[in-house]
């Protein structure tokens, strides 16, 4: 998902609902990729008065360029799964593009 729009802002609830993965996984692996220069994180203010403020994501240079290595690299291994809900090809970070 990151992969498929990786200048794009998104939250941790899309990116949870994206990928299955339960609040107490996916902030941990945010929190570590933000650490390592991989993704931008940010804090935006709520459209409506009383909404908590959003925390925002996307990938970095760095984090597109090794998504796109370790995306060609875990296909050439393991080959490529077809998505059940959008019938596309997936791998690790989103839609394969080539």
């Amino acid at each position: 998902m990151l992969l498929d729009e990786p200048r794009r802002w998104q939250q941790g609830y899309e990116l949870s609902k994206a990928t299955g993965l339960k609040s107490g996984m996916l902030y941990p692996l945010l929190i570590r990729l933000s650490d390592q220069g991989l993704l931008d994180s940010q804090w935006r203010e709520p459209a409506r008065p009383g909404l908590p403020p959003q925390h925002l994501y996307r990938l970095t240079p760095g984090g597109i360029a090794l998504a796109r290595e370790v995306t060609a690299e875990s296909s050439a291994v393991f080959g490529k799964a077809r998505d059940p809900r959008s019938g596309k090809f997936a791998t690790a970070f989103g839609s394969d593009r080539s």
